[in-house]
């Protein structure tokens, strides 16, 4: 079975056609009368149990719940942001959670054997990450004049309605993922994340071209972040799908749970951003 997503790259079960990772998602192959291209059929694993909605929905629940409560546990027990000494550990805690995410991000991707553990070790440090992040936007922007509460409550609510939004349109309208949406989104993706790191490095000796900043390009790079993080979702459901179809070991739904927690965090880190530029002058 081929991935979708480049979280899924090193899946076993995706190399068992003799084909290397990710290599240009197969050739078409013959399921009960119809082809899809990028599929081949996989061999059943012996003595496993194989990966359904359920085993999808219970590591996608573990991972996000551990998020959840790392990102609760930093915004309580760190200081409150009130001055130099408290933001600068903040931000060191921050730093040290995204630098840890960013590592285990990398190595679960490439990992062939998904390893549950190592995917739970990845929501604790986003985790960290995201309670360190969403505490200091709160502290800058607070709650706005609309009355609906601060910022980072309308990110969490726009993540979620997100997620059901394009799960439901997944579904409502068949969506098919084809070959060419599928190398759009993944060039799109690493190309944005490569963007992002030369822009940091940049700014580290005051250069940059300023996507970060709260301007007309800040905006615009953070609305096409959110719509890339959309169409990542549709591959996720469709690896779900497909994942289930073709009977992939029970151990793959945490490769899943995988894909879509770092979708849910690339849509909430987006959304959080442009509701931080709307709300200047």
């Amino acid at each position: 079975m081929q991935s979708n997503n480049p979280v899924f790259r090193r899946s076993e079960e995706f190399n068992r056609s003799g084909a290397a990772a990710y290599q240009g998602f197969g050739e078409p192959q013959q399921y009960g009368g119809y082809a899809q291209p990028g599929y081949p059929a996989p061999e059943a694993p012996a003595r496993q149990g194989r990966m359904t909605i359920d085993s999808v929905v219970q590591s996608t629940a573990i991972t996000l719940g551990i998020t959840i409560l790392a990102a609760a546990a930093t915004w309580f027990l760190t200081p409150d942001l009130d001055n130099a000494d408290a933001v600068g550990t903040l931000s060191g805690i921050m730093i040290v959670g995204a630098g840890a995410a960013f590592i285990l991000s990398l190595v679960n991707s490439f990992k062939r054997v998904i390893s549950p553990a190592l995917v739970i070790a990845f929501a604790l440090a986003e985790g960290v990450a995201l309670g360190g992040i969403s505490k200091l936007y709160d502290a800058v922007y607070g709650a706005d004049s609309s009355g609906m509460g601060g910022i980072v409550v309308q990110a969490v609510i726009g993540t979620f309605a997100a997620f059901g939004g394009t799960l439901a349109a997944y579904k409502f309208f068949d969506i098919k993922v084809g070959q060419k949406f599928r190398t759009f989104v993944i060039a799109a993706m690493f190309g944005m994340v490569a963007l992002s790191l030369m822009e940091l490095v940049l700014g580290l000796f005051g250069g940059g071209v300023g996507i970060f900043e709260n301007g007309t390009l800040g905006l615009l790079f953070a609305v096409a972040g959110l719509v890339l993080g959309v169409f990542m979702l549709i591959l996720d459901f469709d690896f779900v799908e497909q994942g289930i179809a073709n009977g992939l070991p029970e151990r793959e739904s945490w490769r899943a749970s995988f894909g879509l927690l770092v979708s849910l965090v690339w849509i909430y880190t987006n959304l959080l951003r442009i509701l931080a530029i709307l709300q200047q002058d």
